[in-house]
Formats: C-alpha cells, sequence, structure tokens
C-alpha cells in the first residue's frame, strides 16, 4: 500500500470512530462543560460584588473620618486658648472697677475678638448659671457647700469655671459648686 492509501484508511477509520461514539456523551460533555462555566462566572460576580461594595463601603469610612479630622484638628489649639480666654474674662472684671474707660474699651475690644475668632472655629459657651440643676454628665462639681436655701439643695450655688464645647462635643466641663 502506498502512504496515500494507508492515510485515507487512518482518516477514515478515525471518522469511523467518531460516528460510532454515542452522541449522547458529547452533549453531555458540552452540557457539564458549559454548567462548570455558568458556576465560575457566578463565583467571579460574586466576588466582584463583594469586593466593590467593601470598596464602597472604606470610601465612606474614610470620608467621615476625614470630617471628624477636620471637626476635631483644631481642638488641641483652641484647648491651649481656655485658659487665656479665662483671664481675660477675669481682668475685664478687675479693669471695670478702674476709672480709665479707654483702658477698659481697648482690653474689651481685644477680649471681644478672642471669643469671636474662637467663636468662628466652632467654640460655644456651655451654658450654666446659678441656680440650675446639677447633672453629673453636665457639670464638673467642684466642691459641695450647705446650700444657702432649702431651693438650691442638689443644684449648681456658684460656677468657678465656664464650660465650652467644640461643635456638638464638650471639651471642657462647667465647674460648679453645689448644694446639699
Amino acid at each position: 500500500m502506498s502512504k496515500k492509501n494507508k492515510n485515507t484508511e487512518d482518516v477514515k477509520d478515525q471518522v469511523e470512530e467518531v460516528l460510532d461514539t454515542p452522541v449522547e456523551e458529547t452533549e453531555k460533555e458540552v452540557i457539564d462543560v458549559e454548567t462548570q462555566l455558568k458556576e465560575e462566572l457566578e463565583k467571579e460576580k460574586d466576588k466582584f460584588l463583594r469586593l466593590f461594595a467593601e470598596f464602597e463601603n472604606y470610601k465612606k469610612r474614610t470620608s467621615r473620618e476625614r470630617l471628624e479630622l477636620f471637626k476635631t484638628a483644631s481642638q488641641d489649639v483652641i484647648q491651649s486658648m481656655l485658659p487665656v480666654l479665662d483671664d481675660f474674662d477675669r481682668a475685664t472684671k478687675e479693669i471695670e472697677k478702674s476709672e480709665d474707660k479707654d483702658l477698659i474699651k481697648g482690653v474689651e475690644l481685644i477680649h471681644n475678638k478672642l471669643k469671636e475668632t474662637l467663636k468662628s472655629k466652632g467654640l460655644s459657651e456651655v451654658e450654666v448659671s446659678a441656680g440650675d440643676v446639677f447633672n453629673a454628665d453636665n457639670h464638673e462639681a467642684i466642691t459641695q457647700i450647705p446650700a444657702p436655701s432649702d431651693d438650691l439643695k442638689g443644684k449648681i450655688v456658684d460656677v468657678i469655671e465656664k464650660g465650652y464645647a467644640l461643635g456638638d462635643k464638650v471639651i471642657r466641663f462647667p465647674k460648679v459648686v453645689t448644694g446639699q
């Protein structure tokens, strides 16, 4: 036999083998491969969606943290300025006793400028006065004294030091004397 005839016979044999294999087996293999590919695609979609959701949560969290940082970044500086503000309050009270109107006016201008500057940065005074009900969550009790009258028992008798808040956060609680 020649090579050509031998090759032709080999091809015929292969064609007969392919034709002899049941069609069901090849269809099952195709279906199995298709099912497997669909499952892999679903897994990859799920993985992608989870990764995307995680990234969105990360973006939201970092933007919240950044805003919080900007709000409280100046907290240390403002807290260090509070004793200066207290000194101005005490100086104003003492200078008002003098009769030099220009001195009083000059100190008041500087005092008001400092207060307005701090207010523009978010500082606000915690309002408290004598006669208010004492609340341990909002006030810091320095001492207790016998109440001068029955209506001041359990209430604030005197405010020693003003309290301040930066935005919604109290950075220094008012120091008070309570009646017992």
